[in-house]
């Protein structure tokens, strides 16, 4: 019999990252996993119980009892628990922080409660009320034709009063049931397609319970593949777990899934309802969800007996978390594969350079899929100079040629994807005469301007400002505004066709709930039709009438300071390029870039991903960066730029004692300002470094002990960082 239980405080501070003691009331049953209330000072506090002790190193008697449960189950499974531990060792994270992730955040604020919903219905044996009582009457009749009812619908249409007393005296019956919140998704017909040869050599290879490489080019029907995959393993009582990159894709996915699955399917992420996203946890903790699609933050669901878990569009960089807790949904996947000892599917028409190394050196089986489900050629992709359009005059944001591919399309009641990775109006506004750039207050960087709200817009923090009319700085009018965004390119198309319909689909036009679905609805049911959008509109969509899809600015993702800036480039161009000519006709790209010559450009305009990857991954590996080498940043956060600089400058001196002791293995080491020095009003300072695979874990152990304990400031550990700003 256990008399202690080790328990982590539900508390995202240093100071209370570990595990605590607690005894057990003689009158209390427990289980690892449950959530229960704890006396910590004077204050009672949350915590999970993660562990037991039959005897403890302090003094029993000062060891205070749990108060209370919260449940009366486990809310964290051991998996889960398992992988908490192994995400602090890898990631050195707080264990609160990564607890967090595994649950509602309703949850732990009690905000949130099952929907109970009362129902109205006849009793059996029920007398009808006087006749002067019309109102009642009405009622009887109405749910002698229709049955059963919402009664809040009943009270609604016919009067509480009426239906209060009918209940009173027996006439009606009042009965209570727990319902799910469900979200919202389009109904569609079951169609279980028939396979492609290379489809069904696809499913037969995907068969053993290791991680598979799924190379297939944009419409080459990756998605039947999966879903074929999900039902091999149903079949077999398992569960599955399938990941897209954006939110923007769930509608479609889940209507596909929910049409061969049923209610088997839940769906999970960020743009769900309080309810629906505790609702939705609910069905997959207790095993009445088989199958679930999610973002990102799906890979925490609590599924048990994983069979498959599919990773779509695995090269995405919305797989990588950037704010706290910071983790890689491909690190957390191969843990859950491992542990499950089940199978796991990356799959990508561009896949990441890291990935696509592993699968060459047989860490990965590589499975191709390199035509199109329906033989269509890819569509034909056009590069065209913008240096030269402004040569012979044209100024404008659409080249010649973009004009006229756009004006067929509405010609032939077509649609049209126009690409360009910045919302907003434009990027900046600047002083023409002494250069001022209005910035935000609390973070380090420039404010876009929103011209529909006539806002100036902080992307970082949300802030809010006033456009600026007059300079703050010198008082001139001569306000520049910077690079185009969507709403700028809207604009501009409108003047240019002001009959047509033009979507914009961006991080602000789909803030609302359920605004990706309704945005893509309407562009699948108007013709013709353009839909403006960032990197939400680049991937997984299929519309079967787009036939034209223009990128506005190839550049903007060239010249990052980040090393996989032209790999991301080259996946860009080739997702938007696939969201055309996926029916009959062939599909055209008009690419507008000042940089024709670029070597990405031509690897892309005949889809070339191997020679790509060649050319790329030999760079790499003579410059030695990953994934032949590794990066650590060490970022550190605080209020006051003194305390944060002056605990930088402290750790990077310790890690500059391990580079001594490995003079060979280090490439670069350096201490810095973050490039985005301050963000919501806090002040970043770094240390970089870059060093050799071959000790890489052996340094990494070292490094992270680096950090002192008592420091101030918030620690963060990124290893290969996907945003080095």
């Amino acid at each position: 019999m256990f008399l202690f239980v080790k328990i982590i405080i539900d508390q995202d501070a240093k100071a209370l990252d570990r595990v605590f003691e607690y005894s057990i009331p003689d009158d209390m049953e427990v289980e690892v996993g449950e959530r229960v209330i704890v006396p910590f000072g004077s204050r009672y506090l949350q915590g999970f119980i993660v562990g037991f002790e039959d005897k403890s190193e302090y003094d029993a008697s000062k060891i205070k009892p749990i108060t209370r449960k919260i449940e009366n189950f486990p809310v964290i499974k051991k998996e889960m628990l398992d992988l908490m531990f192994f995400m602090a060792d890898k990631l050195h994270l707080k264990l609160a922080s990564i607890l967090r992730l595994f649950l509602p955040s309703e949850m732990r604020t009690d905000k949130i409660k099952e929907l109970v919903v009362r129902y109205a219905k006849l009793a059996e044996n029920f007398v009808l009320p006087a006749l002067r009582a019309k109102k009642q009457l009405d009622i009887v009749y109405f749910l002698q034709e229709n049955g059963e009812q919402k009664f809040s619908e009943l009270s609604e249409k016919f009067g509480y009063a009426p239906l209060s007393t009918l209940v009173k005296n027996g006439t009606v019956l009042v009965e209570e049931r727990q319902e799910n919140r469900m979200p919202v998704y389009d109904k569609i017909e079951n169609t279980h397609r028939t396979l492609t040869p290379l489809q069904q050599r696809a499913v037969d290879t995907i068969c053993e319970n290791k991680t598979y490489l799924l190379h297939g080019v944009t419409g080459s029907g990756k998605t039947e593949v999966y879903m074929n995959l999900i039902e091999k393993q149903l079949s077999l009582g398992k569960t599955a777990l399938m990941l897209v990159p954006e939110i923007s894709l769930t509608p479609q996915v889940l209507a596909n899934f929910k049409a061969r699955f049923g209610e088997n399917v839940a769906l999970i992420h960020s743009g769900l309802s309080a309810g629906e996203r505790f609702d939705e946890w609910k069905r997959i903790f207790f095993g009445e969800a088989k199958v679930v699609v999610g973002a990102r933050s799906a890979i925490f669901t609590p599924l048990e007996n994983l069979g498959i878990i599919i990773i779509d569009e695995e090269h995405e960089q919305s797989y990588v978390s950037e704010s706290n807790p910071r983790y890689d949904t491909h690190m957390v996947a191969e843990f859950r594969q491992k542990y499950n000892n089940c199978t796991l599917v990356l799959g990508s028409a561009t896949p990441s350079i890291d990935s696509y190394s592993k699968a060459i050196d047989g860490q990965y089986q590589l499975v191709e899929m390199p035509v199109r489900v329906n033989g269509m050629e890819m569509p034909k992709i056009v590069v065209v100079d913008m240096l030269l359009e402004m040569q012979q005059g044209n100024n404008q944001i659409f080249s010649i040629p973009l004009y006229y591919e756009l004006k067929n399309v509405i010609e032939q009641k077509k649609q049209a994807m126009i690409f360009i990775n910045r919302r907003g109006f434009s990027s900046f506004q600047r002083c023409r005469q002494c250069g001022y750039v209005a910035k935000c207050t609390d973070c380090d960087v420039s404010l876009v301007y929103h011209r529909f709200e006539n806002k100036l817009k902080c992307h970082y923090c949300g802030k809010r400002y006033k456009a600026l009319d007059v300079c703050p700085s010198c008082g001139s009018r001569d306000i520049k505004q910077g690079a185009v965004g969507t709403e700028r390119v809207v604009e501009e198309l409108h003047k240019l066709f002001p009959d047509v319909r033009i979507l914009r689909m961006d991080n602000d036009t789909t803030a609302k709930k359920n605004g990706h679905r309704e945005i893509l609805n309407e562009f699948r049911n108007t013709k013709p039709a353009i839909l403006v959008g960032t990197q939400m509109i680049a991937k997984g969509h299929d519309f079967e009438d787009v036939v034209l899809v223009g990128i506005i600015d190839a550049d903007q993702s060239l010249y990052q300071a980040d090393y996989r800036s032209i790999e991301r480039t080259f996946q860009l161009i080739t997702q938007v390029a696939g969201r055309a000519g996926r029916s009959a006709t062939q599909g055209r790209v008009i690419l507008q870039t000042y940089s024709p010559r670029h070597y990405v450009y031509r690897f892309a305009v005949n889809y070339d991903y191997k020679g790509f990857f060649k050319k790329e991954a030999n760079l790499r590996k003579v410059t030695n960066f990953p994934p032949y080498a590794r990066i650590v940043r060490i970022l550190f956060s605080h209020e006051n730029e003194n305390t944060v600089a002056t605990e930088c400058k402290v750790c990077y001196n310790k890690v500059k004692e391990i580079k001594e002791k490995y003079p060979d293995d280090f490439v670069y080491l350096d201490v810095m300002k973050a490039p985005l020095n301050k963000i919501k009003n806090k002040f970043r300072y770094q240390i970089m470094m870059r060093f050799k695979l071959e000790k890489a874990d052996e340094i990494e152990k070292q490094i992270f002990d680096c950090v002192d304990e008592k420091c101030k400031s918030s620690v963060f550990f990124e290893i290969n960082p996907n945003n080095l700003s």
